[in-house]
């Protein structure tokens, strides 16, 4: 029963859960084999944690169809660590990044992804379909006889490479359009991996990066002293990690609910994600998070629901297990293939056709946001860097908003009527509006129109106020919203104004 009501409320295709589980682990395989031997461990850690992250999100996560594994972006984080202190030290760092996660998640600190501007989320997945795509390059060099070097492909080989690499993306393209029951994906590799090994081509496999023989992931308790010395070495690493893996899971999160126009659960999404780094660190694995690439192809498979990520992750162990020969044969010409199709699919061309009406802040923001993502793989740091910008370029746009109507009534009172917000960005225009030494005996700031929206804006109200107070002269207040009285109040030390009632305003009308 509960199959079936979980199978009615996703609307699951089984079959095409299946297909998209395997077609996406046969891409995770060469991705986490890199990716670990980046951060200079084991390929099979990688693998083992890749199933171990990528089952438990897929079962306890808040987006549906979206895939988790051992990621590029936290490999890059831990290759210091893992240099200077070892590898039992990264898989504490491992277990304190999941915690630090999910205390995010059980606070409800995931809603401020929310936060994130468009051009943000542009650059960001820009700068991740470059990253794919400069990591696939890797996969056209070859490692010198005798333990030396690498050099790129060049001559037959090279264009064996292409040719195939082309081929898998022919078909990935055209089989959709002839039929949608099997993923175009997992048919290319199908076709391209029969041709090479049927043939008998000889062309980079798998088995040419590393062995993936091996066994499922135990539990392993770190090695390592219990001290706070330990803390202090791996917690600088397990916050970076956390903050990383959160924002690439959140934003890729964001980017599926797009594309499938659903919407997931954040704060779901990152204690999933905390719980699946605890594990994989108690069983001797590496970090992890959402991966973008490997959604996609999961997406593009037609994989929705939760089952294509469990089946994923149980290939993963059955081609560890009992599958290792085969896998180690698959052209890795046909996998970059697909890989490739990904990068196309994920780049959002979208953006590039609108940037003549975009604001050349936002565009600058988007171009900000690619290129330190591209270029450094830092993506918390591309993304706060994004976010900072953004948020400098609303504040200047809304302090030049802010303006002020003079009037005299009847009585000799000067009143200004204030329009816009009064922050930090604008006290500056909001003090030189007024002309203390001409204006009258009393006079009145009417904020129907505004707001007292921090610190700034009282420290303005109180310098304000004492200009009017040495010149012999009173200011009053009027039309404050009940947030700026409380804040006035909270500072009734540092400022003393006459704030006017008036039973017949009522904030909003």
């Amino acid at each position: 029963m509960a199959l079936a009501a979980y199978l009615s409320e996703y609307k699951v295709n089984v079959k095409n859960e299946i297909l998209a589980g395997l077609t996406t682990a046969l891409a995770l395989v060469p991705e986490v084999v890199a990716f670990a031997l980046l951060a200079h461990i084991s390929p099979l850690v990688g693998i083992g944690s890749a199933f171990v992250i990528c089952l438990v999100t897929a079962v306890l996560g808040g987006r549906p169809g979206m895939i988790s594994g051992a990621a590029g972006s936290v490999a890059v984080v831990i290759v210091s660590l893992v240099v200077q202190q070892g590898v039992e030290y990264l898989f504490v760092a491992v277990v304190l990044m999941g915690l630090i996660q999910i205390g995010i998640g059980v606070l409800r600190w995931g809603k401020f992804i929310r936060l994130v501007p468009q051009p943000v989320v542009f650059g960001f997945v820009n700068g991740l379909a470059i990253i794919i795509f400069m990591a696939q390059l890797e996969q056209f060099k070859v490692r010198e006889a005798g333990g030396g070097g690498e050099h790129w492909l060049t001559g037959p080989a090279l264009w064996l490479m292409l040719g195939l690499v082309a081929l898998t993306m022919l078909i990935t393209y055209l089989v959709p359009r002839v039929t949608k029951a099997v993923p175009g994906s997992l048919v290319a590799i199908a076709v391209v991996s029969a041709l090479v090994i049927g043939g008998g081509l000889e062309t980079k496999a798998v088995g040419d990066i590393a062995s993936i023989a091996g066994g499922l992931p135990v539990p392993h308790l770190p090695q390592v002293p219990l001290s706070w010395h330990t803390l202090a070495v791996v917690a600088p690493y397990a916050a970076i990690m956390a903050l990383v893996g959160l924002t690439e899971s959140l934003l890729t999160l964001t980017v599926v609910d797009e594309i499938t126009d659903t919407r997931g659960q954040g704060n779901r999404d990152c204690v999933a994600q905390g719980l699946a780094n605890v594990a994989s660190g108690l069983t001797g694995g590496m970090g992890g998070c959402a991966m973008i690439g490997q959604t996609m192809v999961n997406l593009e498979a037609r994989g929705r629901g939760r089952l294509s990520g469990v089946v994923a992750a149980g290939a993963l162990a059955a081609f560890v297990v009992v599958g290792s020969g085969l896998i180690e044969r698959l052209p890795l010409a046909a996998l970059v293939g697909v890989m490739f199709t990904v990068v196309i699919a994920t780049f959002e061309w979208a953006s590039l056709r609108i940037l003549r009406r975009m604001p050349a802040t936002d565009v600058l923001v988007m171009a900000l946001v690619t290129l330190v993502t591209a270029i450094s793989q830092n993506l918390a740091l591309a993304v706060l860097l994004g976010v900072v910008v953004s948020a400098l370029a609303f504040a200047w746009e809304n302090a030049k908003r802010i303006r002020a109507r003079q009037h005299v009534d009847a009585a000799g009172v000067k009143h200004y009527a204030i329009y816009g917000p009064l922050f930090f960005g604008s006290v500056q225009a909001f003090s030189d509006k007024f002309d203390v030494a001409r204006d009258p005996a009393e006079v009145v700031i009417d904020f129907g129109d505004s707001r007292v929206a921090d610190m700034s804006a009282i420290e303005a109200l109180h310098k304000l106020t004492a200009r009017y107070q040495r010149a012999g002269k009173t200011l009053h207040l009027r039309h404050l919203s009940p947030d700026c009285r409380k804040l006035l109040a909270n500072a009734g030390a540092i400022i003393d104004v006459n704030v006017l009632e008036d039973p017949l305003y009522v904030v909003g009308e």
